[in-house]
């Protein structure tokens, strides 16, 4: 088994809006089928303020946003309008082509909030990358949970610890949420390959290799890894099996060929995606790099 440890990086998107982007990273472009993998907040908006992530495009790919605290509403060119909340999942899968926008809706923006969450993209099989696009929505009660002695696990996405989610997906992967007292151990779920942890709260070891708040390890090879809480720990687990071959990454498109990228960013370009119901007054430019 070889276990590497990844250092993120911080980045300010604006009004202290702060994302530790953790993958891709140098050292692992993809673990299983996750390509890119954010950190958002923690952060305090105060009245009348919050997050604005204009409408912009993505393909390729599928995204999931896991809050601990606050509220996004969530619009896309589908006509969904829906606000997830800590617990709940929602799961965008791109596919040839979709636009959206995620903002603080309005009576959080009233009072000020705050804001803390994971975001991830799963890079879709190159058999399904051209696929319409969806949106689904669930609810934290459709979720299974796993509670052994001294932990607690959600499984967010895919298979893993014996259960599976509802949240439909196209290759073998698991996303879950981990919580953990000090001292509890859990063994990586040993159907997949490819295996990370990211230790949002707390500290743990995984394998060997120590972690502290903020820390990411990735494994692949042999033995499924076991992690171990040395104090009362909130940890991100996931991974599956590997990609079906490399992914070209630019702005918010994901592709096995660069061909495809190309013609996303003409798309955007001369407005050829569709509009996004509720939010058509905006939108983000195709970046000039």
């Amino acid at each position: 088994m070889t276990i590497t440890p990844i250092d993120g990086k911080q980045r300010d998107l604006g009004d202290g809006f702060v994302v530790r982007r953790m993958l891709p990273h140098l050292k692992a472009r993809h673990v299983g089928p996750f390509v890119f993998f954010d950190q958002m907040g923690p952060v305090s908006f105060g009245e009348d303020k919050g997050m604005d992530v204009r409408p912009h495009p993505h393909i390729g790919l599928a995204t999931a946003t896991w809050l601990f605290q606050g509220a996004i509403r969530h619009r896309d060119s589908l006509g969904t309008a829906v606000d997830i909340h800590p617990g709940d999942v929602n799961w965008m899968t791109a596919g040839r082509g979709i636009a959206h926008s995620e903002r603080t809706p309005p009576d959080e923006r009233h009072s000020g909030q705050d804001l803390h969450g994971i975001q991830v993209w799963v890079a879709l099989p190159k058999t399904h990358e051209r696929i319409d696009p969806e949106f689904h929505h669930h609810p934290a009660s459709t979720l299974p949970v796993v509670e052994r002695e001294g932990t607690r696990l959600v499984v967010i996405a895919g298979e893993a610890f014996g259960v599976s989610s509802p949240v439909r997906v196209f290759a073998p992967m698991f996303f879950v949420e981990a919580r953990l007292e000090a001292g509890a151990r859990v063994t990586m779920p040993e159907q997949h390959a490819e295996w990370g942890a990211y230790v949002v709260e707390g500290a743990a070891r995984f394998g060997d290799l120590p972690l502290g708040a903020l820390d990411m390890a990735v494994a692949h090879e042999g033995e499924a890894p076991v992690l171990e809480a040395t104090q009362p720990s909130l940890i991100m687990l996931f991974g599956g099996a590997p990609l079906d071959g490399e992914r070209h990454l630019w702005w918010n498109f994901v592709a096995s060929s660069k061909e495809l990228i190309e013609a996303a960013k003409v798309e955007w370009a001369e407005g050829r995606f569709p509009l996004v119901p509720g939010d058509e007054s905006e939108r983000i430019p195709l970046p000039s790099y």
